[in-house]
């Protein structure tokens, strides 16, 4: 057994070349090439393409629906007990071969294995169990009667259900492979839906590893995964669904979103965008207990520059720029710069292979060769002053987390998201300024996360109150996907519906009403019936025009 932290954990003792072959009880039964460099094969349009395992054929993607389809339609998927065991036999799947999963992804990403663990594997695994113990509470019944105002409609049990909507599809990215291909799977799971999973051509050894293991784990009559790119995903998305989860990018968000609107599918868009820092200035350093002596701005920019380098800021949850209101308080620029190039020296000690270095401990790659030359343009376009990082390495598709002050808003740094670890600095006047900065229109939509740094309880009420994102987070980066008890999501631009256990399990999942009408009421409404006369309309209309609606004025509200 390896040791995550040991210095020689990336795999030295794995040859890059070696041929698994995954056993035959599956359809999947194909070499799954574990190769830096992927071989070609021709796609169903006759196109050449990068891969390293079969794709699921445009036949079989029919078969796999029709057959998810009958296996919700003969309602085995509903039962709480089953829902558990399949959510349970998922978290056995990652821990029975964890090892696999983090050296697959390690080949595709160069992901450092602490951070396959902390943000992908270990989160799952957890979520899984909570999902299964947490999940007959979600799923009660809920009875309504105790909030029924009007007393004769007390004795109708009115009801509401949670139902599952049916046979859902997950489209997957390449960036956080695992947790953002099975934690959506968990709430179709609960909810009781039957599920395909396509997750990215990208990040093929993933791919692979899934659509072997996927079977031997979980109930093949309800859960698939299909293999392919672009070709295989526009004939799922010809399909009908019940609910689609998809996490990637706005523009083929828009392309799903299209294709759903044809049936009149729902979708979860979990997108991305600019996500803003606003520091305050003035941000004090808490007591540190003896862990280090940062000053304020010192544990911001620290902190920020951990939100950045995950992944190589490959994450839409990354910091993409720091706005630092800077009227008087002349210092505090010094200081956040001083901050961040202390970040990075302690992020890459001298005795460590640096960021640029394929065997480094703590740093990804860029995921190709096209990513990287998008960087590096906008990087050699920008005006900013480099203050940390900044060299690249083409041939191992590195970029050093680079950090530039003096970046103004029409900077090559601030037309859309970066999605690198390249992070500009801008100075603007106040917290006034810094809240229309993030709100002008000429910004890339609502961000998905807000940062902000501050210990002044009015200078964070002023941005939460005058700005819109899918999550507003105070005084550090990137930890909040921790958080299992808020949900995750956009707005407008950076997405819609929520995702992390009951959240995720309530997008997949829809509410049924229902009441139960007695025979006895008949008396009552009898008036309801034709003709209609004077007298049904006294006795069944009048009195509503007779409710009493309570003065407010702007200032006050209602007064309960």
């Amino acid at each position: 057994m390896w040791n995550i932290l040991s210095p020689n954990f990336p795999y030295s003792d794995v040859d890059n070349d070696r041929l698994i072959k995954p056993e035959s009880n599956h359809r999947y039964s194909i070499p799954l090439v574990y190769n830096q460099h992927p071989s070609h094969r021709k796609s169903q349009t006759g196109k050449t393409r990068l891969t390293m395992t079969a794709y699921t054929s445009f036949d079989e993607i029919q078969q796999i629906h029709t057959e998810l389809r009958k296996t919700f339609n003969s309602r085995v998927t509903v039962p709480l007990e089953w829902r558990q065991h399949q959510i349970l036999q998922l978290a056995r799947m990652l821990k029975e071969n964890h090892e696999r999963f983090a050296e697959a992804i390690l080949k595709d990403l160069n992901k450092p294995a602490f951070e396959v663990y902390l943000c992908e594997i270990n989160p799952v695994m957890e979520r899984a169990v909570l999902t299964a113990q947490q999940l007959s509470e979600w799923a009660k019944v809920e009875n309504r009667e105790e909030h029924i105002k009007k007393e004769h409609q007390k004795s109708w049990k009115p009801r509401v259900y949670r139902e599952p909507k049916g046979v859902g599809l997950v489209i997957a990215p390449w960036n956080y492979p695992l947790i953002l291909s099975l934690q959506p799977l968990l709430g179709a799971i609960a909810a009781g839906c039957c599920c395909v999973i396509k997750p990215s051509e990208v990040a093929a050894h993933y791919a692979g590893i899934l659509a072997e293991l996927v079977p031997k784990y979980l109930d093949q009559s309800a859960f698939r995964v299909v293999l392919g790119a672009v070709s295989e995903t526009t004939k799922l998305l010809e399909l009908k669904w019940d609910h689609i989860f998809y996490t990637g990018n706005s523009t083929v968000a828009r392309i799903i979103s299209a294709a759903a609107a044809k049936h009149l599918t729902p979708v979860t868009l979990e997108l991305g965008g600019k996500s803003p820092v606003i520091i305050d200035p003035n941000f004090n350093s808490p007591n540190t207990c003896g862990v280090d002596s940062l000053s304020g701005l010192a544990l911001a920019a620290k902190r920020v520059f951990f939100g950045k380098t995950n992944n190589a800021g490959q994450i839409c949850v990354a910091p993409d720029y720091v706005l630092l209101p800077t009227k008087g308080n002349a210092k505090a620029k010094e200081e956040l710069e001083e901050g961040f190039k202390q970040a990075f020296r302690s992020s890459f000690p001298s005795d460590q292979p640096g960021p640029l270095s394929d065997s480094s401990p703590s740093y990804s790659k860029i995921i190709n060769s096209n990513h990287f030359s998008r960087l590096s343009s906008l990087l050699s376009q920008s005006r900013g002053r480099i203050v940390c990082g900044g060299k690249s390495d083409e041939k191992t598709c590195r970029i050093e987390p680079t950090v530039l002050f003096d970046v103004e808003e029409d900077d090559s740094l601030m037309q859309g998201e970066n999605f690198g670890p390249v992070l500009p600095v801008l100075e603007v006047g106040t917290v006034e300024d810094a809240v229309e900065f993030v709100r002008s229109e000429r910004r890339v939509g609502h961000p998905l996360v807000l940062y902000v740094f501050s210990d002044d309880d009015e200078f964070k009420k002023k941005v939460r109150e005058n700005t819109t994102s899918g999550n507003i987070i105070f005084n550090d980066t990137f930890i909040q996907l921790d958080v299992n008890e808020i949900p995750f999501g956009g707005v407008g631009e950076s997405g819609q519906g929520r995702q992390v256990l009951r959240y995720t399990y309530e997008e997949f999942s829809y509410q049924r009403s229902s009441v139960e009408i007695p025979k006895e009421i008949e008396p009552i409404f009898a008036s309801r019936y034709p003709p209609y006369t004077r007298a049904s309309f006294d006795l069944m209309c009048k009195p509503g025009l007779e409710i009493k609606i309570p003065e407010t004025t702007p200032s006050s509200g209602l007064k309960v």
